[in-house]
């Protein structure tokens, strides 16, 4: 059985697909506020084509990423087809998605119906007027709340909850994002900030580390790690209480790069196999040339192949990578 590994050794199981750039929110670590969408979204039949074949090379995991992701009409069918997939093993997928949580509150239950297992919400604030800075979106705050409710009563478990720090905006929110994660029983992850923005404004001194983070939590209630597996790219700590969970998500200050179990496709139909490519791989070209699952599977495993070994952020030979986070797929 032919299952997807790179030169470096790392079995990939783990596919992310973006189903559009597009996105209702502008948020300042990612968007500049003035671009929209710059790729063409794809029919659901394509995606699910690409994960069917990718299911057959070893996949286990898919995670549907924007852009917005629930912005797509058919979003909840397109769960449904993707649930009917199998893994080589003749499991189900692990069908995850990543969501601004805007829509949740009205999707989550038909979307957990529908196969879906998990949700993670991004949230960079539990202050209101902090989020509307961020995400220079008014009165999103309590639609992303209901949102991250809705998916905890539908099961949609564990849920989790994504916070991108940035110095200068919103690291005084690490202590109240403890007391939320405690409180609303939702594992919270803070993330590096990274530099996958529009604006390319990106600089070390911008970055809440792993580090400071268990620090100024520790001010709140001390950390204690728990084991992760080694391809997770959060780091996981619970309370010294027991009670919560945190996530550090740490690629500039602790890369992970040595276990990635991942590859991406944009919503474009290309396959990026890292977050900082400075290429794509246009997957979607050669289904439009009527390409058999055979040669998509041959081009596939070339691609997967020739996957980088690590990011070089902060080195003097970093390269930005050729799309920012939106047009990639988180």
């Amino acid at each position: 059985m032919l299952l997807l590994s790179d030169k470096f050794g790392r079995p990939i199981t783990d596919l992310r697909i973006s189903i559009t750039d597009h996105c209702n929110y502008k948020c300042v670590y990612c968007r500049t506020g003035n671009e929209g969408a710059l790729y063409s979204d794809l029919p659901f039949t394509d995606y699910l084509r690409m994960a069917r074949i990718f299911a057959g090379l070893g996949i286990r995991k898919v995670r549907i990423t924007g852009g917005e992701p629930l912005l797509r009409k058919g979003v909840v069918e397109f769960v449904r087809e993707l649930a009917k997939l199998r893994t080589t093993d003749d499991e189900p997928l692990e069908l995850a998605i990543t969501t601004n949580g805007h829509l949740l509150a009205e999707m989550a239950q038909p979307l957990k119906d529908a196969g879906l297992r998990r949700a993670t919400v991004s949230m960079d604030a539990v202050d209101p007027d902090r989020f509307a800075r961020i995400t220079r979106v008014p009165n999103g705050f309590d639609n992303v709340l209901a949102g991250i409710r809705a998916a905890r009563h539908a099961g949609l478990w564990p849920v989790k909850v994504n916070c991108v720090l940035m110095r200068g905006f919103n690291e005084d929110q690490i202590i109240p994002f403890g007391m939320f994660a405690r409180e609303e029983g939702v594992i919270v992850r803070f993330i590096e900030f990274m530099p996958l923005e529009e604006d390319r404004t990106w600089a070390p001194e911008t970055v809440v580390t792993l580090d400071e983070i268990v620090a100024r939590m520790a001010e709140y209630r001390p950390l204690v790690e728990i084991p992760h597996e080694r391809s997770e790219t959060a780091r996981r700590y619970h309370f010294d209480d027991g009670i919560g969970e945190i996530g550090i998500i740490a690629p500039v200050s602790h890369p992970f790069c040595g276990h990635c179990s991942r590859i991406r496709i944009t919503s474009d139909g290309k396959i990026r196999t890292c977050l900082f490519s400075v290429w794509d791989h246009d997957l979607h070209e050669l289904m439009r040339r009527n390409a058999s699952d055979e040669e998509l599977v041959e081009f596939i495993c070339g691609v997967v192949a020739r996957k980088e070994e690590r990011h070089h952020i902060g080195e003097a030979d970093f390269v930005p990578a050729s799309r920012t986070m939106v047009h990639i797929g988180g």
